[in-house]
């Protein structure tokens, strides 16, 4: 029997996933002083028992003021490196490659948890101890009406925030992470410079779209250097900005090709986020609807993409590869939902398979017993009331 694209390796540069099913990026607002808890361990290590080929920690501030809100985690000194390096050798020890996104979450910042409101910090966020602080943007354009105003950055806020994603990213790698991602998408600083919306600076990285580039390909450059060789880079991006006279597909095409010259190996295709909150987008959603998006950047600037955004079945998951639309699917929110969904994609997968064979690629401590009681249901049949 072929065996299902899902599960089949993929290897970039010197690593090799062992499926393509991908654990995204996902903040959970849990972290303390930017420090990583055992909620994180616990949090990401239940998705390596399930089965995926790389889990990628959450947004990772490389600025105390790049983080979205009090809860986020951060790299932006050695003391938060122990507890993501426990995380990252958890997570290798037990079958996922270990990846990490780093971010700037720029006029998006200083912002309440979702479950506290989901805007600007407000008195009752002081209350609890949670004060707001100041922003920064490529421009002076707030978020919406009632939102703080960012300060525009200066060319020496460039330089340090450049030198603090290096910084993070030599941490990243002690750590003992193997995939790093730059965070370019759904509205954050990264993005922020990329579309015209909020990006209108009239130096070197405003104007014109190789202008609005340059501040994220400089990044980019600047982690490649830091990333071993050997090791693959991601970047996110939202692919387009879904409103009037903002980024389109085809500044995502021109973005991948700069970033495949610089030795970027895989491209995240999200959408939205420019104009709105967090966790909203102008983007019409549907299962799969971000799919159009990885295709066009895999064929327009003929790089690996990852496939992200209600991607809920083992069936659809499986055409997106075998339709090539992506080289990588990405699940979250139905992760968080059922944390064994990669390895019970393949199971469904292969259903055809002996009962052997459909566990072999779960956890010993599990394939094992269910493996066993899946020769007893095969025998029961379905159950009745």
């Amino acid at each position: 029997m072929t065996t299902p694209r899902l599960l089949q390796p993929l290897t970039l540069r010197g690593l090799t996933l062992p499926n393509r099913t991908v654990i995204a990026p996902m903040c959970t607002y849990s972290a303390t002083d930017g420090m990583a808890s055992d909620f994180h361990l616990v949090h990401l290590g239940r998705f390596a028992l399930g089965g995926a080929g790389l889990v990628i920690v959450e947004a990772t501030a490389v600025q105390p003021q790049g983080r979205i809100s009090h809860g986020d985690l951060g790299l932006w000194h050695d003391g938060q490196l122990e507890p993501l390096a426990r995380i990252a050798a958890f997570l290798k020890q037990h079958g996922s490659v270990a990846g990490i996104q780093l971010a700037h979450a720029g006029r998006k910042a200083s912002m309440q948890r979702p479950w506290h409101g989901n805007g600007p910090m407000n008195e009752n966020d002081a209350a609890r101890g949670e004060h707001a602080w100041s922003v920064i943007a490529p421009s002076a354009i707030a978020v919406e009406p009632g939102w703080l105003m960012p300060r525009e950055m200066t060319l020496d806020d460039i330089e340090v925030l450049k030198r603090d994603f290096r910084l993070a990213a030599e941490r990243a790698l002690r750590a003992g992470f193997e995939v790093l991602e730059l965070h370019c998408a759904h509205g954050y600083l990264m993005h922020s410079f990329l579309s015209p919306i909020t990006n209108q600076r009239s130096d070197a990285y405003g104007g014109d779209r190789a202008s609005r580039m340059r501040l994220p390909l400089e990044v980019a450059t600047l982690l490649r250097e830091v990333w071993p060789q050997v090791l693959p880079m991601f970047v996110r991006i939202s692919s387009v900005d879904a409103v009037e006279n903002g980024w389109s597909i085809d500044d995502s095409i021109a973005f991948a090709k700069a970033l495949k010259h610089i030795g970027v190996d895989v491209v995240d295709c999200s959408s939205g986020g420019i104009t709105t909150s967090p966790t909203a987008s102008a983007v019409p959603r549907d299962y799969g609807f971000q799919l159009p998006y990885a295709q066009a950047v895999r064929e327009g600037a003929e790089i690996a993409t990852m496939a992200v955004g209600l991607i809920v079945d083992a069936q659809q998951a499986e055409q997106v590869l075998q339709d090539g639309q992506a080289d990588l699917v990405a699940i979250a929110r139905q992760a968080l939902e059922d944390p064994n969904w990669p390895v019970k994609a393949l199971t469904t997968l292969r259903s055809g398979e002996p009962v052997a064979e459909r566990f072999s690629h779960w956890p010993n401590p599990y394939g094992w017993w269910l493996s066993r009681r899946a020769k007893l249901i095969d025998k029961l049949g379905p159950w009745q009331r």
